[in-house]
């Protein structure tokens, strides 16, 4: 800016003049100083605010792409762990345990039977951009089920899924986020403070809303980045056509989500 004062005083007053005869200015603003001034005043605010957007966008990019490496960096993660074990051994192993168990302890076999059915979902399923709302739900239920069994019997939860749905698709793995926060924030041991998981599926849109009383010493904030991730997932896939809240109240902790089915 400086040189450009300078630049701008030599034309204006030097070349200019010896062409015309005629001065820019009045006396009193043909100085050197008032140049500087003069453009100091019409320029800063313009150098300014294209330095702080320039910033602005690259904090921008570096939060993207750092979200991307996240990203990758889980889906790593999980290829080592499918890697390390064979998925067909597992699951052969889990129905040779089912054969055994089937005529020995129903109730037995029929957990184990839920089990690889969960697994078999999280190996096969959870890689796919969009999922078939029926299996989202089974894996749910399948998910609920061998949490009774850890709490054993102990679980006081109301679980409730309303409307009809078949082969419409959502995001993968969206639901159950919301399932594993109650499971891993809530207290869910008392019949007095019930946890409460509701889904309602329209013809266009599913809804997901959860409650439960906080676990003492439990801090929500440690959510935050899987909030934070779940909403660029959100928006990225339906744009402004969903609604996310939280709330965290009273030792309380409330979710909601409404996005769009796809047929």
């Amino acid at each position: 800016m400086l040189i450009f004062a300078g630049v701008r005083y030599f034309l204006q007053e030097v070349v200019v003049f010896q062409i015309i005869g005629m001065h820019n200015y009045s006396e009193a603003s043909r100085e050197l100083n008032y140049y500087v001034r003069d453009n100091f005043f019409f320029g800063l605010p313009a150098v300014i605010f294209s330095a702080l957007s320039y910033l602005f966008w690259q904090f921008h990019s570096s939060q993207l792409q750092n979200q991307e490496l996240l990203l990758e960096n889980k889906k790593a993660e999980f290829q080592m762990l499918k890697s390390q074990v064979s998925p067909h051994f597992l699951f052969n192993t889990l129905n040779s345990f089912y054969s055994q168990l089937i005529l020995k302890d129903d109730e037995m076999a029929s957990d184990i039977l839920v089990l690889s059915d969960l697994l078999r979902y999280v190996i096969t399923e959870t890689e796919k951009d969009e999922a078939v709302l029926s299996k989202e739900i089974q894996f749910i239920e399948n998910y609920i089920h061998l949490q009774k069994k850890r709490f054993e019997d102990q679980l006081y939860l109301d679980f409730s899924v309303e409307g009809n749905y078949a082969e419409e698709k959502i995001l993968s793995s969206v639901l159950i986020h919301f399932i594993e926060n109650v499971f891993k924030h809530g207290k869910l041991n008392n019949p007095e403070q019930k946890a409460v998981i509701s889904i309602h599926i329209k013809e266009d849109f599913l809804e997901i809303s959860t409650f439960n009383y906080i676990v003492n010493g439990e801090h929500y904030s440690s959510t935050g980045i899987g909030f934070e991730n779940l909403t660029k997932r959100l928006e990225y896939a339906y744009g402004s056509k969903f609604k996310l809240e939280k709330i965290a109240e009273n030792n309380t902790f409330k979710t909601y989500l409404k996005i769009p089915l796809n047929k």
